[in-house]
């Protein structure tokens, strides 16, 4: 069983270091074990990476989080995942109510076919919301929030694939902070951009951890390095070393997490 070690609250601070606690997870995709015995603490309000190889995990684990998982056929889990001292498995949670919590953006830009506008109010439409100040304000909110405000408020009601991809994942950015959520989720967001985009996207992680607790995959260390406080390395299902981020790239624990880091594997 692998055990996060380091409570990461400095004093003085509000935000919890076991903010979503992962508690002896395993999970299957029917009979294939997926991940094994995964035990961490994900702090609030940092940014947590997840690194690792391909299919070792770590998008697995992401998507439990807010439950992606269960909707595929013939999945199970055993352990527990708590956010906030809560169980996300408890029966009375509502999936829908605990996706409103936790958002997620996914490795490719997925905007409507429609404008800019209804992309960024779409869960609050789904949701009933139709007042036009409300919407309104939380159009300007999330853009600004999602860095994209200056360079689409003057294109509001045009077409949302009329943007670059950039500026469409950050579009998608802010549709997941639409409905304020806790939690953001993000499946290698910048995985589809260019370098000049993906600077942008980081940049924006690093602002939007002030209001929000992110878990970011990736497969890009460099990029774990620029904007996580914390990393985690899984490999073939387990997670093999999970510290400060400064900590895991300069000084690992784990030999195989430093095989990992220089190139050796993976």
């Amino acid at each position: 069983m692998t055990h996060a070690t380091e409570n990461s609250s400095r004093p003085g601070d509000d935000r919890r270091a076991d903010y979503i606690r992962i508690q002896d997870f395993s999970f299957y995709y029917g009979s294939k074990q997926a991940l094994f015995d995964v035990t961490m603490d994900i702090p609030e309000r940092q940014v947590t990476a997840f690194i690792g190889p391909s299919g070792c995990g770590k998008s697995t684990l992401l998507r439990n989080l807010n439950r992606m998982n269960d909707l595929i056929d013939g999945v199970r889990h055993e352990g527990d995942v708590l956010v906030n001292g809560e169980s996300i498995y408890d029966p009375h949670i509502e999936v829908i109510s605990l996706r409103k919590r936790i958002g997620m953006v996914f490795q490719k830009s997925n905007p409507f076919p429609k404008s800019i506008y209804e992309n960024v109010v779409y869960p609050l439409r789904v949701a009933g919301q139709n007042t036009r100040s409300v919407l309104d304000e939380t159009v300007e909110r999330s853009l600004r929030g999602a860095a994209l405000w200056d360079e689409a408020k003057d294109r509001l009601h045009e077409s949302a694939l009329s943007l670059s991809g950039g500026q469409m994942q950050r579009l998608c950015i802010a549709r997941a902070i639409a409905n304020r959520p806790e939690i953001l989720l993000m499946d290698e967001p910048c995985s589809a951009l260019d370098p000049i985009a993906t600077v942008k996207v980081e940049e924006l992680i690093h602002d939007l951890k002030r209001e929000f607790t992110i878990v970011i995959v990736t497969h890009n260390m460099q990029q774990a390095t620029r904007c996580s406080d914390r990393t985690a390395l899984f490999y073939l299902g387990k997670l093999i070393e999970y510290a400060d981020t400064q900590k895991i790239f300069s000084n690992p624990a784990q030999k195989q997490t430093e095989d990992y880091i220089t190139g050796r594997f993976g």
